[in-house]
């Protein structure tokens, strides 16, 4: 828990994410047919889909160590990354229905892909629901931890796998190749990864942040 008040890779993480945003835009870019300029949005779209499958994936194994240990500590952090994740799911969703506006010609065309994240979507929200629907604090957090661990496989089912049983116009779902497989060439790997690990990082921070005013916030309503 130590590393939250570490400095290195905060910096690290808007120096990528700036970097992003200026090569992002200014680089060249392949110019691909219907794509055209709208394939920056790669850069974009894709790493906050990771920076929220990180988060995620971060508060399962904080309600496992819950569960362990019962150490409130450890559902705070589980709470804020899925609250810091469910931001980060609402800009994936956002920047794929303007790529979608651009390329499919309408912002939600009912595509398997789509629907997947949307019930996935739901599936968190409910978690949030839950939480605020039990008054006891252990029985809270027990439940929640028991929850998420169950909802992040059934993410992963619903936006992984589901999708790639059925026709989908999604790049990498229904037999259609994946994005980077073709479209993506070395110039482009040059910002989009750094892309993943800026936008991975901003997303921790915000959690962090997140989960350290919670817990002052805590500490007061016990004095």
């Amino acid at each position: 828990m130590t590393i939250i008040y570490k400095k290195w890779w905060k910096i690290l993480g808007t120096v990528l994410v700036f970097y992003t945003l200026i090569a992002g835009f200014l680089f060249k870019v392949p110019a691909k047919v219907i794509l055209n300029e709208s394939i920056r949005n790669v850069y974009f779209h894709v790493p906050v889909w990771f920076a929220m499958l990180a988060l995620f994936g971060i508060s399962v194994y904080y309600s496992i160590k819950y569960l362990r240990t019962n150490n409130e500590t450890y559902d705070l952090v589980a709470v804020e990354a899925i609250n810091t994740g469910i931001l980060f799911y609402i800009f994936g969703l956002v920047t794929g229905m303007l790529w979608a506006k651009f390329t499919w010609g309408e912002a939600w065309s009912g595509d398997p892909k789509q629907n997947s994240a949307a019930i996935a979507f739901l599936i968190y929200c409910a978690y949030l629901v839950l939480r605020s629907s039990v008054e006891e604090d252990q029985k809270r957090a027990k439940i929640s931890a028991i929850y998420n661990i169950f909802a992040f496989p059934i993410m992963i089912v619903l936006l992984f796998v589901l999708p790639r049983l059925t026709d989908s116009l999604h790049p990498g779902n229904g037999g259609n190749p994946a994005f980077g497989k073709y479209d993506m060439n070395s110039e482009m790997r040059i910002v989009f990864w750094p892309a993943c690990l800026g936008w991975i990082l901003i997303s921790v921070w915000i959690a962090t942040l997140r989960f350290r005013i919670r817990s002052l916030e805590n500490k007061i309503l016990d004095k």
